[in-house]
């Protein structure tokens, strides 16, 4: 390859003299005839990395050179100039992580050298990269990019005077790809669709089927395969037993996102109308809203209730062995007042203390199942501070497949949409053989645990989600993972092994004591620690405490001397906020959504301003509360958990085969389009209130308030129109500046809303995209939101599709955001 004349901040031989491949360079400097734009800042007009002509101006080259060297520097985890043997995991390139065209010349060569092969569609590269390695060189394997067709961006799409029939469109960016596809398809031997084994892959492989024209009457139609983890057993035995597609599972999705559509796209833009711009509903989305927006109100509405306890050291006379603290609550006495609290504290002082019983009972703790969907997303929320949408993230990788040294690409882990909790029988039989080995027969149970599912609607063909081989320990693997992948991983691999580990085995005590108010005293002593071993599960906030003390040996009849007595003074507490954790539990019990939707509706809670986080808690904002309020008056099904779990309940019935998915929509939509024409005439033009502050003005002292206009919040005077100041927020967006690692604050303008550098103006970075607080799980890079809810990386070609919403209008379609504000 001719090195190009690139500018003198940065060349390919120097760039190769660091130790960069060929593939990697060409990411990063790109076709000067194609790219005018810095790749890491596409949208920021004041750095430009890679245009034809040289830049001219010293300064302004010194500056861009200091900058690409510390993102340079950051990529390959040394200085850059210095000896280094290859590139770190971060900035290797992996493939199949190309650019849409690249994939789209990559199948068509493939094809057609070899015609007659069987081709392979799955989603996503780096699955296709791990399957391909399985399947070998019979087979082309190739992504899709997620679904390939769509209800159409410009109008609702769905003839409400014909049965809901969809008018589905291929989007855009995806013509190419599936005109590449349909002429590899014809050319191939076979072809198999094998998409995620679940609704929503069911339904990507249909709309694949239907969009290619490979229909049933087609000489040779494709074959859906099915495999629940990407192992070569797994995926071997897949393609020996073909099917065809399951229209019941389609017909579920289809319904799914059909009555999404009814709901974001009606309801959307009537809030633009009475609320603000920008505003949304959504069928999962707003009962979730509610469930935050409740929970403040019992918050707010909570009136503490006071108590009071007396704490006693107690020792026995012989050891001085001191027994555990006695409260006030644990003796079946209230004591609601100090004045009552104080004349126990005197009684108790003057009393002598003896040992008058003591109770001693085995205690068993049994361990957790294995992780569901749900499960993992909360712990990981606990023990890891993960958010919801990164947990998942991190698991499709470890699912989709890592390079692991001589193995190659692997898949690590099952299938991480799920909500049962069964393993397979080959999976239990290793996960004993190596408790065995590792820790011994009295970690063993006599019998393999099997572990029910709770929840009505799951799927007992899936899995929990488990390493898909026991033997490779988090430390084997921790060379080839990255920190948070290797962080997701133990926790699964040791939830797993702990759920079929003995269980850990304790004496708890109690002491009733002899005095003036018969006093008692709890104690626990730990015997065999079983499956806490490898693993303790984390608590969420409000959770009680494990007594953890220890007891002296006692019997009847001991005297006990009091060291210490004292009244102390305590308040009732309120329910705590929702975590991301916590609300995802309480989601799943209450029959919303399901595995696949509950990371995607608290993304766009955050990314709607309905809610924000602060120290782990999701506190709601008034324009949130507002929302709610207004959807909970006139829409009483749709803000109703229970409707939403009944609603849930006949997808599932749906997917089944139970039910039939157009008198369902029918038995939805005719109370809901009352409750339309209700709010369309009665809603009321409704402004969210001034949010208080502990600012004041600096012009002439009164308090600052925070006011949401046209190009979004900011802050302002009380005393308008006498004093017109007036202060943007830095609403930070939850990620750093790639180039001076400063925080990325929302901004606004006549042009709308963008994202620039906090240390303005020393760094003039910005971005019109939303910049995302996860990095790019390629090259660690910035990572940025389009409007269709898709996402990619401003620094490599990585791109992810938009994750299946809990309903696609909430997930930020642009067509809800351009029809919310008709009517302003």
């Amino acid at each position: 390859m001719e090195e190009r004349d690139y500018p003198d901040i940065v060349s390919r031989s120097a760039l190769k003299k660091w130790g960069w491949t060929d593939t990697l360079i060409d990411r990063y400097l790109g076709d000067p005839d194609e790219l005018g734009t810095n790749p890491i800042s596409p949208s920021g007009p004041d750095v430009k990395y890679y245009k034809k002509e040289r830049i001219q101006e010293t300064e302004r080259r010194s500056e861009v050179k200091e900058a690409l060297v510390k993102v340079l520097e950051k990529r390959n985890g040394s200085a850059l100039g210095t000896d280094r043997k290859t590139p770190s995991r971060a900035s290797s390139p992996k493939r199949g992580k190309t650019s849409q065209r690249g994939a789209r010349d990559s199948i068509a060569h493939r094809i057609g050298a070899a015609s007659g092969k069987r081709l392979v569609i799955v989603e996503s590269p780096a699955k296709a990269r791990t399957v391909g390695q399985i399947l070998g060189n019979r087979y082309v394997v190739t992504a899709s990019q997620g679904h390939v067709r769509d209800l159409p961006k410009g109008k609702m799409g769905v003839d409400l005077d014909n049965d809901f029939e969809p008018s589905y469109v291929t989007m855009r960016d995806k013509m190419p790809l599936v005109k590449e596809i349909k002429r590899a398809g014809d050319e191939a031997a076979d072809i198999y669709l094998a998409t995620d084994p679940d609704r929503e892959g069911e339904a990507i492989s249909w709309h694949l089927q239907t969009a290619a024209g490979w229909d049933k009457a087609t000489a040779n139609p494709p074959k859906r395969v099915v495999f629940h983890e990407i192992t070569k057993d797994a995926v071997e035995e897949a393609f020996k037993h073909p099917r065809e597609i399951d229209m019941k599972l389609v017909n579920a999705q289809q319904a799914r996102r059909i009555l999404d559509r009814l709901v974001g796209y009606q309801i959307s833009p009537l809030l633009g109308k009475r609320v603000q711009r920008g505003t949304s509903a959504g069928r999962v989305q707003s009962v979730s809203l509610r469930l935050v927006t409740d929970r403040e109100k019992e918050i707010q509405a909570f009136i503490p209730v006071e108590s009071w306890s007396l704490d006693a050291e107690l020792h026995k006379a012989a050891d001085q062995a001191a027994l555990h603290s006695i409260k006030g609550n644990r003796q079946r006495l209230t004591i609601s007042a100090e004045e009552e609290a104080r004349g126990y504290e005197s009684e108790l002082k003057e009393a002598a203390y003896a040992v008058a019983e003591v109770r001693k009972r085995e205690v068993r703790q049994r361990p957790a199942a294995p992780f569901t969907t749900s499960t993992l997303q909360q712990e990981a929320g606990r023990k890891l501070r993960f958010t919801a949408q990164r947990t998942m993230s991190v698991a499709q990788q470890l699912y989709e497949g890592l390079t692991v040294g001589s193995e190659g690409s692997v898949g690590l882990i099952t299938y991480m949409r799920t909500d049962s909790v069964q393993v397979a029988e080959t999976a239990v039989q290793e996960a004993r053989l190596y408790i065995g080995d590792k820790y011994g027969k009295d970690y063993l149970p006599d019998k393999p645990r099997a572990y029910r599912t709770r929840t009505k609607s799951a799927q007992e063909a899936h899995e929990a989600i488990r390493p898909t081989a026991i033997g490779r320990s988090p430390d084997s693997l921790k060379p080839y993972l990255t920190t948070e992948q290797f962080r997701l991983y133990g926790l699964i691999w040791a939830r797993m092994l702990a759920s079929q580990m003995a269980d850990a085995l304790s004496d708890a005590t109690t002491v009733n004591i002899d005095a003036a108010c018969k006093p008692l005293a709890d104690g626990e002593e730990g015997r065999f620690p079983g499956f806490r071993t490898l693993y303790m599960e984390g608590k969420d906030e409000g959770d009680a405490e494990e007594a953890s003390n220890s007891l002296p040996e006692l019997a009847v009849g001991d005297a006990l001397n009091c060291n210490s007595l004292e009244a102390n003074q305590h308040f009732t507490q309120p329910p705590p906020r929702f975590t991301e954790a916590t609300l995802v539990k309480a989601m799943e019990e209450r029959g919303i959504g399901r595995p696949s939707t509950y990371a995607p509706t608290i993304g766009v809670l955050l990314a709607r301003n309905y809610v924000s986080k602060e120290n782990n808690s999701l506190h709601p904002s008034l324009l949130g509360t507002t929302v709610s309020d207004l959807l909970t008056q006139f829409f009483t099904d749709i803000m109703d958990p229970d409707f939403t779990a009944y609603m849930e309940e006949k997808l599932d019935e749906v997917s089944q085969g139970e039910r039939e998915w157009v008198p369902m929509l029918q038995e939805f939509y005719g109370p809901f389009a009352e409750h339309l024409d209700n709010a369309n005439e009665n809603m009321p033009r409704v402004k969210p209130e001034d949010e208080a502050t502990d600012e004041v003005c600096e012009n002439c002292e009164k308090p600052m308030v925070i006011k949401t206009g046209r190009f979004g919040r900011f802050m302002a005077c009380t005393g308008y129109p006498q004093c017109r100041t007036t202060r943007q927020i830095k609403e930070t967006a939850g990620a750093k500046c790639p180039l001076c690692d400063g925080d990325l604050v929302e901004r606004g303008s006549r042009r709308g809303v963008f994202y620039g550098c906090s240390n303005y103006p020393e760094c003039k970075y910005t971005n019109n995209r939303r910049p995302l607080p996860d990095p790019c799980p390629e090259c660690d890079g910035l990572m940025v939101g389009n409007r269709d809810g898709s996402s990619a990386c401003t620094v490599c070609a990585w791109k992810a599709a938009a994750p299946e919403a809990t309903d696609a209008e909430a997930s930020g379609s642009s067509q809800e955001q351009e029809l919310a504000t008709v009517g302003d």
